[in-house]
């Protein structure tokens, strides 16, 4: 008997209508005989709205707290869900993240997965019922709820596979797979057949918002092939994340990502001595600010500028943490600025063919698009350009790799 989880994204069970669209999905292939495991996500925008209600009563919530309250979305969601099944004549349970053995450590807001104990989703397996369970959660060994970031019912879904020996991993959004761009603002974009795990994490860590890094992370450690469909054209073949299968390809850029919008903190005219850098990111780190493109300068009679890139939402907690640091750092200058944007090109083999980046350099020149930073990879090379230029470049970069012609 196949065993199968899947995965419906928020806008997939949006209202009622679509909740029980999905248990028509889902009650089809039970039907058919197939063991079938669901993980849900929070209403719609049912997280952002639990998030503006919590500023209401305190505008700094305890992170614990929020990891309380922000559960209950999808706990709704997988209630209802099984509800809506049952109603159809499928049987159906649903359980919290911890009643799924999704076990965690102790980091509220953005915990990460060390374990699934399946016993519970076996014996409901075995009992023929059809299992849904609330995503982007877990119980730490405290038996505290915790939740894993934004995105996180995509690694609940991959970590569950995984753990329960599933054979098949479907993710289903309200696109019809990954595509080599942003379908919104280049409308010649186009599905992708499959991808593999490296290219999809550059991807999602460059900007792409169907699946998130750490699910293509858990998937490529235990080998978990991940289809990404679309719940409203569920019959589309939908794109495939999975081991590497094409040794060679013609065109080494599969895809284009971006961010619209970048903030980025530049420390000039800092002394050039060992450990400066360990100085800055170190309790960048402990504030939890993530960093991204970092480019230091030559050295110039022994002092150099260090400018490093964050999300929007970061810039003043950084900025509060290098300028606390200045007084030992030494900087001459701490300026920074939110408008500005990123452009990828992304795929397996660039680096050992010629051409790549100076194709999209040209691209960039030929659009009277300036680059204020570069960063790269094996498989990736990323642009820092103006916020205001981020959609030309992507449209523009995209025709230059004719990423329309299918490969």
């Amino acid at each position: 008997m196949t065993r199968t989880v899947q995965k419906y994204g928020g806008s997939s069970v949006a209202t009622a209508d679509h909740i029980k669209r999905v248990a028509r999905l889902v009650g089809d292939r039970r039907r058919a005989g197939e063991e079938m495991v669901v993980v849900v996500s929070a209403m719609g925008d049912t997280t952002d709205d639990l998030i503006d209600l919590s500023k209401q009563i305190n505008t700094r919530p305890p992170a614990r707290e929020m990891d309380m309250l922000l559960s209950t979305g999808e706990i709704v969601s997988s209630a209802l869900l099984s509800m809506a099944l049952q109603a159809d004549g499928v049987d159906a349970v649903s359980l919290t993240g911890a009643q799924a053995g999704i076990r965690t450590d102790a980091v509220s807001g953005r915990a990460r997965i060390s374990g699934i104990q399946g016993d519970r989703i076996e014996r409901e397996l075995a009992a023929g019922r059809v299992v849904i369970v609330a995503g982007f959660q877990g119980i730490s060994d405290d038996f505290d709820v915790t939740t894993l970031g934004r995105g996180g019912s995509d690694t609940t879904a991959v970590a569950l596979a995984a753990g329960i020996n599933a054979d098949r991993c479907e993710i289903y959004t309200d696109v019809a797979g990954i595509y080599t761009a942003d379908p919104r603002i280049c409308p010649s974009a186009r599905p992708l057949r499959d991808i593999g795990y490296e290219e999809m994490l550059e991807m999602a860590s460059t900007g792409a918002r169907v699946m998130h890094a750490r699910a293509v992370e858990v998937g490529a450690l235990y080998g978990v092939e991940i289809y990404v469909k679309s719940t409203f054209d569920p019959s589309a073949p939908g794109t495939i994340i999975r081991k590497e299968t094409m040794m060679e390809q013609g065109n080494k850029v599969r895809g284009i990502a971006h961010e619209s919008r970048v903030a980025k903190v530049t420390l000039r005219g800092v002394p050039d001595r060992p450990g400066i850098a360990a100085k800055i990111f170190e309790p960048l780190a402990e504030a939890g600010v993530s960093v991204d493109t970092i480019v230091q300068n030559a050295s110039i009679e022994r002092l150099t500028d260090l400018t490093f890139t964050v999300a929007p939402g970061d810039r003043e907690r950084a900025l509060e943490v290098v300028n606390r640091l200045n007084q030992e750092l030494g900087a001459a200058e701490i300026v920074s600025a939110d408008d500005l944007g990123t452009v990828s090109i992304i795929g397996t083999g660039m680096a050992s063919a010629p051409g790549y980046a100076a194709r999209m350099f040209r691209t960039l020149f030929d659009q009277q698009i300036n680059i204020d930073m570069i960063s790269t990879s094996d498989i990736r090379i990323t642009c820092v350009v103006a916020a205001d230029k981020v959609a030309d470049a992507v449209v523009a970069l995209h025709n230059a790799f004719e990423l329309d012609r299918q490969g």
